[in-house]
């Protein structure tokens, strides 16, 4: 199975999402923005950092780059597609997933650990029991997920509701989201399951050098539902 990491100018991440898919033996290739062909791409991830220097609002232009017609094309026939903080914020201007990711409730950018609490979801890219907890890092500024009520009840009524953010033994309190997104959502994805967007950065703890390997099943679960 061969991944597609796209690269946008200000792009910082592109490196962790190749490292973490090439440790874990899968192939990864970068596809610069402006390419306009995913042949031979069983995948994409959009990864984290600041696209077009988040001018206007984060991910607002990098929705307008050439390659972003073919991703969502590729999303539309089935095709796995993952975003990953600002690869989040992508999907949500490409009108892949609903909402939008808004400036932290504090107004400043957080750079963390923090607890997720796995949801039952139809989402493709993670297989783990619903109630596990996670520890997944975060760093952004604008990670603050907010839908229309409309937008809510369909996510919740369809299962696309994939992490929300939690206490370290799981339980979800009103303030759980270090960001203040709405219903502590951290990830959700599409009706179909193959379009998932998240904040927290699971390509950051794989290899094991910070002791932590629980992004590892964010990137394996998918290779049992590749189209």
């Amino acid at each position: 199975m061969r991944f597609g990491v796209v690269r946008f100018p200000g792009t910082n991440c592109e490196q962790d999402a190749v490292h973490a898919l090439r440790h874990l033996g899968l192939e990864a290739d970068y596809v610069w923005h402006q390419e306009s062909s995913l042949v031979g791409f069983d995948a994409v991830v959009l990864p984290g950092g600041f696209s077009y220097g988040d001018y206007l609002r984060s991910g607002a232009i990098a929705r307008f780059s050439p390659v972003m017609s073919e991703v969502v094309r590729f999303a539309h026939k089935g095709h796995p597609v993952i975003g990953i903080c600002n690869g989040f914020q992508v999907l949500t201007e490409a009108h892949l997933l609903p909402g939008a990711l808004i400036r932290n409730k504090k107004l400043k950018f957080l750079c963390q650990n923090t607890s997720l609490l796995v949801q039952d979801s139809v989402c493709r890219w993670l297989d783990v029991p619903a109630g596990t907890v996670l520890d997944i890092p975060i760093a952004h500024h604008d990670g603050n997920y907010i839908c229309s009520p409309s937008d809510y009840e369909r996510l919740c009524a369809g299962g696309q509701v994939v992490l929300r953010y939690c206490e370290a033994d799981g339980t979800v309190l009103p303030d759980s989201a270090p960001n203040g997104s709405f219903d502590n959502i951290a990830g959700i994805c599409n009706e179909a399951g193959n379009v998932f967007g998240l904040m927290p950065h699971p390509e950051r703890v794989v290899d094991g050098v910070s002791g932590n390997t629980q992004g590892s099943a964010f990137f394996e679960a998918i290779l049992a539902h590749a189209v």
